[in-house]
């Protein structure tokens, strides 16, 4: 188990980190979702021992991690992880960068578990092609199979797929973390994708201002949106008083993604003027203004501009 107390965390003067405190068992998955500057990669820097934390404590099966002031190389060996900076040979083939984590003491040995981990990342026509010829998006793909190759047992992952088109992050998501279940690997992806953090984990973190401001699991933190900064990750976020819906006094606002407004068949209190309509496939998202505010909400029509349409509670 992976257990983690932070108490504080500065670079000089700036606090990034403070309060953050969790648990990680073995073969879980665990995303930390936030802003750019709010931490995310820091944490994973502390866990793995390349920062020194001094107001707090880490471990792993109860054992201290002490970070780069104890350790001649910093980083734990059962730890692997990719950064945002791939750390590649560019002169060398994307087989030889695989193995060169390897023992190097069964050659056949090493030969299929590099081609089993070129076949996890879908890079395997590409074996002997020198990693200067890949795109940004190969080159983070390869990164991710040399850091499994000496299998950790922890992988700490930061923004693993930024550099991926969707049609190969869509399909390397599902292999990649059906794996990691397999072998029993835990995992911590730092993201900013909603999508993937709902899709794929166990638990869920999400960090505001370097604070956890929730945790729980997909489903939990899904279901308490209860502020816009939490709503914002998961689509555009519309603030309507209570009033707007329901006949009774009350001065509590209601925050609402756009799939839970829908038009209603007879009028209403909500009706609103639609300025936009966003073709997403399926379905459109339309924008509307009411009472000088946008707001935001689905149909599986174009609605045209200027139609008046009435809003109900999409239940």
């Amino acid at each position: 188990m992976l257990a983690v107390t932070i108490d504080s965390f500065s670079y000089s003067e700036k606090q990034v980190l403070k309060k953050v405190s969790f648990q990680l068992n073995k073969g879980e998955h665990l995303s930390v979702l936030g802003e750019s500057g709010c931490g995310k990669s820091t944490l994973l820097h502390l866990i793995y021992g390349t920062l020194q934390l001094t107001e707090g404590t880490i471990s792993w099966d109860k054992k201290p991690l002490l970070g780069p002031s104890h350790n001649l190389i910093p980083g734990e060996s059962f730890i692997k992880l990719v950064a945002q900076e791939y750390e590649l040979m560019p002169f060398t083939t994307l087989a030889e960068n695989i193995a060169e984590n390897l023992s190097r003491q069964n050659s056949k040995k090493d030969a299929d578990r590099v081609s089993e981990l070129l076949n996890v990342v879908a890079l395997s026509d590409f074996k002997n092609t020198k990693v200067k010829f890949l795109s940004g998006g190969q080159k983070q793909r390869v990164a991710l199979a040399k850091a499994l190759a000496k299998a950790p047992e922890l992988l700490l992952l930061d923004e693993p797929f930024s550099s991926i088109d969707t049609f190969q992050k869509n399909h390397l998501q599902r292999t990649l973390f059906l794996y990691l279940k397999k072998n029993n690997i835990a995992c911590i992806t730092a993201t900013h994708d909603s999508e993937e953090a709902l899709s794929f984990s166990d638990k869920l973190i999400l960090l505001k201002d370097g604070e956890i401001d929730a945790c729980g699991t997909p489903e939990e933190i899904y279901k308490d949106l209860s502020t816009v900064y939490r709503a914002g990750f998961f689509g555009e976020v519309n603030v309507l008083p209570k009033t707007a819906f329901f006949s009774e006094s009350s001065s509590e606002e209601l925050i609402l993604l756009p799939h839970q407004l829908t038009v209603s068949d007879t009028e209403t209190k909500l009706q609103v003027t639609v300025k936009k309509s966003y073709f997403k496939g399926y379905y459109y998202l339309i924008q509307a203004e009411w009472k000088n505010k946008d707001l935001f909400f689905l149909h599986s029509e174009i609605i045209p501009e200027g139609n008046k349409p009435y809003l109900i509670l999409n239940k």
